[in-house]
């Protein structure tokens, strides 16, 4: 399987704003941003401030939250049909969260399930 570290939050603004084809510029215009500042922010060299994040988000046609949730915690790797969905570009971001969500949600059914098959010291039970 095919795994790739998931997308940062500078790297998932960017993606969006190609997505909805904003030149940095134009963004960082609507956000009231430097296009330096922008920049820092989508290479992941500066986190947004809260109040950026929301109006980044806002330009985006998306939320602050959704933002963050496509973003994952560093060190966790994404599974090739999360690459996927987030680089159609025929969905729109609230699709492509409501796609992560479900599909986090079944493999979250599937590993509790796997968890409740095995004892705590690794081993099936009756081995």
């Amino acid at each position: 399987m095919n795994h790739r570290a998931p997308l940062t939050l500078g790297e998932i603004i960017r993606r969006q704003r190609e997505l909805a084809e904003l030149p940095m510029r134009q963004l960082a215009s609507m956000v009231g941003i430097s296009i330096p500042y922008l920049s820092q922010i989508e290479r992941g060299l500066r986190a947004p401030s809260e109040k950026v994040l929301h109006a980044i988000a806002g330009s985006l046609r998306t939320t602050a939250d959704a933002l963050m949730a496509e973003a994952a915690p560093p060190g966790v790797t994404a599974p090739a049909v999360l690459d996927a969905i987030a680089a159609d570009p025929d969905l729109t971001a609230q699709q492509r969260r409501a796609l992560g969500e479900v599909y986090a949600a079944m493999t979250e059914v599937t590993i509790a399930r796997r968890r409740e098959r095995t004892e705590p010291n690794g081993r099936r039970p009756g081995n």
